[in-house]
């Protein structure tokens, strides 16, 4: 099997995934205590306005048909045909709703904030492997010597310490201390220099935004950089005491052609899959990183969303969230294919 129907089959495999993301987070969801129109319409609403928006939303519909619903409304059109079913009205389409809170699209809403967020998360993990990398292949080649220890010390603290915290020690140093970089805010890289205080054309735009990133990637991308660390000097190790390494350098080939050729490229797999397995932390750590560094992104929607009790948005954002972590799988299984040809995709021949 190639990797063209390799990945037509993965892609069919989220599905079930993703209705399973759905359903879990439909039910919970409403299971949370308290009445979003209660929230919406203030402390004492009449009894009038609390049907209109109960009908407005779909609210005043038993469980079972909402939840039917909301699974016509979310599936590609193709995948619901029209069809009616008793006390059911389908609306084929995709369709998240729209959000109670902010009265408008879900879509809409997200569309604004995910780009904000995978901005943050996509930083946080170049910072990782750009940093990550290069420490564990040295502390592999200097296992035992004081670089090791360097590096070990380093991931240990970087797994242990929680990301918040290294966002609180940051501003405190930095931004409260020395005053050299920005506590809140991020000015995105594809702003418009215009609406911008104090940028001049677009070189400053991204100058700006690479500013404003340092710690809120920092912040994120630590956790990140201490595991690759950890499972790249495993993996090298692991790699360099194989016996075509020992052959190799029984010819007399040189250590760093050992390092490039026979021990580096084996050794990304598990790094490859460290990455894929990691874009649920990052994810969920972006929450807090918004939060600590006030960033407009998925992380504060979504929290803006649960004190709400605004069902279709937190809905929206948790299908969203699925998505992103089911496409990181898809793309870290095919990215095998590229990083070692031995990996097959195919059922063993008989």
């Amino acid at each position: 099997m190639g990797i063209g129907r390799y990945t037509i089959r993965r892609i069919l495999q989220t599905i079930p995934v993703l209705v399973g993301i759905v359903t879990i987070t439909f039910f919970l969801t409403d299971a949370i205590p308290g009445d979003p129109v209660q929230i919406m319409l203030g402390p004492s609403p009449s009894a009038r306005d609390i049907e209109l928006v109960r009908a407005k939303y779909g609210l005043d519909k038993p469980l079972w048909v909402r939840y039917i619903n909301y699974l016509a409304d979310v599936s590609p059109i193709w995948l619901w045909p029209k069809a009616t079913f008793p006390f059911v009205e389908l609306q084929t389409g995709v369709d998240l709703g729209k959000s109670i809170y902010y009265s408008v699209p879900v879509t809409q809403k997200i569309m604004e904030r995910l780009p904000v967020t995978l901005l943050l998360v996509a930083s946080a993990f170049v910072f990782a492997i750009v940093t990550a990398i290069p420490l564990g292949v040295l502390s592999a080649k200097r296992r035992n010597k004081p670089t090791d220890h360097v590096a070990r010390v380093v991931s240990l603290i970087g797994v242990s310490t929680p990301s918040f915290w290294i966002g609180l020690m940051l501003i405190i140093v930095f931004a409260y201390h020395l005053d050299v970089l920005p506590a809140t805010g991020l000015i995105l890289p594809w702003a418009n220099p215009a609406e911008v205080s104090g940028a001049e054309n677009r070189i400053h735009i991204l100058m700006l935004s690479f500013i404003h990133l340092i710690m809120p990637t920092i912040t994120l991308g630590t956790l990140q950089m201490a595991a690759i660390t950890r499972i790249e000097r495993s993996s090298m190790l692991e790699n360099l005491s194989e016996e075509y390494v020992r052959l190799a350098r029984a010819y007399g080939v040189r250590e760093r052609t050992i390092l490039r050729k026979h021990a580096f490229r084996p050794a990304q797999l598990p790094i490859i899959t460290i990455i894929g397995l990691n874009l649920t932390a990052a994810l969920g750590g972006s929450v807090l990183t918004e939060v600590v560094f006030n960033i407009n992104g998925m992380g504060r929607l979504i929290i803006t969303a649960i004190n709400n009790q605004d069902y279709p948005l937190v809905m929206g954002t948790t299908i969203y969230y699925g998505m992103v972590f089911v496409i990181g799988v898809i793309v870290t299984d095919i990215s095998y294919a590229y990083i070692d040809p031995r990996v097959s995709y195919g059922e063993a021949e008989a």
